[in-house]
């Protein structure tokens, strides 16, 4: 297993707010994910904790979503063989949720 991912995105929506900002985009990233091959199960919520499953190349990938007062942070455990896109993913978390905890 190779070392876990960690994306921190800040937020100034407080907590509830950022909370149900996430339960929100699940949906979307579901649908995101089977357009690529991918699939997502059991994301499951305990207090303000999202785990979360994907299955990808026949490998296994989980993590957790943790919502605090102004920050996200997010924690993805790769196989090593799919490690080696950690750069790419870490991107698209930053990127996709900067858009998704911005003020509007």
């Amino acid at each position: 297993m190779a070392k876990p991912l960690v994306v921190v995105i800040p937020h100034q929506l407080g907590r509830a707010e950022a909370r149900r900002r996430l339960e929100n985009g699940i949906g979307q990233a579901k649908e995101m994910l089977q357009k690529a091959g991918l699939s997502m199960a059991d994301a499951t919520w305990s207090g303000d904790r999202l785990s979360f499953l994907v299955g990808a190349m026949n490998q296994k990938v989980d993590g957790d979503i943790d919502v605090e007062d102004d920050v996200v942070r997010v924690e993805v455990r790769m196989p090593l063989l799919l490690s080696l896109f950690a750069h790419k993913v870490q991107q698209i978390v930053s990127q996709n949720g900067a858009k998704l905890l911005t003020k509007q």
